[in-house]
């Protein structure tokens, strides 16, 4: 069965995002190539697991990391899980790999020092791109929306009457996240803008040439303005949201509500956030334990 069939039940019945599947085209793909140049197989359907350690030595030998290597292989698994459901393959010829060990990466959110320096820089901001890339890191960081959620709201997504966003999540979930009073100002700005830009896509925020935002222009927005008031390693819209539930959570926010403004199928999901305030958690308790070492 072909890489296009698969693709398509991913996006038909596992009703993966654009991305995603982008993902899954391109690292099945790779090993087609490679398997049809190193093995001249042209059906990836049939090979063994011999074949596919292959490619992972050739993989790590052009320097891709552990990380990226996980990533493409549990692709790869994912589509052999889908030829043995189909009963297109008797064995999953990589039922015995291992996946190759990565340093466990620790995201460290922006401060809310650091967040609130970036929107000072827009205080006087008037112009178009200004006023948009403030919508974007505002949206990000006050609804902890996700970049492709972001990218694809319309705009039909913002009901500026009750003060909500609708986000279309991963599988197509919708869920509905609030608006604080100061974004809705600079939602309105932004759409006043909008209207002086010809556009003929109904995606809510637009280049200065009309077209939708990408995923590189997101990126190099918080990159950029981030990078002046932060030395942290990672500057992406990730760590916005992470960021936000970071700030939530430590604020006192109930984890379960947490959950759902994420977007997350599971409390694992969100308890990731929670491991970024353990050393204040380790202070307070040393501190109030009366066991505890208080010079902690």
């Amino acid at each position: 069965m072909s890489i296009s069939h698969f693709i398509t039940y991913l996006d038909c019945e596992k009703k993966y995002s654009p991305y995603t599947l982008t993902a899954y085209r391109k690292d099945l793909s790779s090993f087609e190539e490679f398997c049809e140049s190193e093995f001249e197989i042209e059906e990836i359907s049939g090979v063994s697991y011999p074949v596919i350690r292959s490619w992972v030595v050739k993989l790590v030998e052009d320097g891709i990391s552990n990380r990226s290597i996980n990533r493409k292989i549990s692709s790869l698994r994912s589509y052999f899980n889908f030829l043995l459901k189909s009963k297109q393959i008797e064995d999953h010829p990589l039922r015995k790999h291992k996946a190759l060990k990565v340093e466990k990466r620790i995201n460290v959110p922006f401060s809310e020092k650091e967040i609130n320096e970036v929107l000072d820089f827009f205080d006087q901001a008037d112009g178009f791109e200004q006023i948009r890339d403030k919508l974007i890191i505002e949206l990000l960081y006050t609804t902890g929306m996700r970049r492709a959620e972001l990218i694809g709201l319309k705009n039909t997504s913002i009901d500026l009457s009750q003060s909500i966003v609708k986000v279309l999540g991963k599988r197509n979930k919708e869920r509905q996240l609030p608006l604080l009073l100061s974004v809705v100002g600079t939602v309105e700005k932004y759409k006043l803008l909008r209207k002086d830009i010809v556009s003929e896509t109904d995606s809510f925020l637009i280049t200065k040439k009309g077209d939708e935002i990408y995923p590189t222009l997101v990126y190099r927005i918080i990159n950029e303005y981030f990078s002046k008031v932060s030395v942290k390693v990672k500057k992406s819209p990730h760590i916005v949201r992470h960021s936000f539930a970071t700030h939530l959570l430590s604020e006192g926010a109930d984890l379960n509500s947490v959950k759902e403004l994420l977007g997350h199928s599971s409390l694992a999901s969100t308890q990731v956030y929670t491991h970024s305030n353990l050393k204040d958690l380790k202070i307070m308790y040393n501190q109030a334990h009366p066991r505890g070492n208080k010079n902690y």
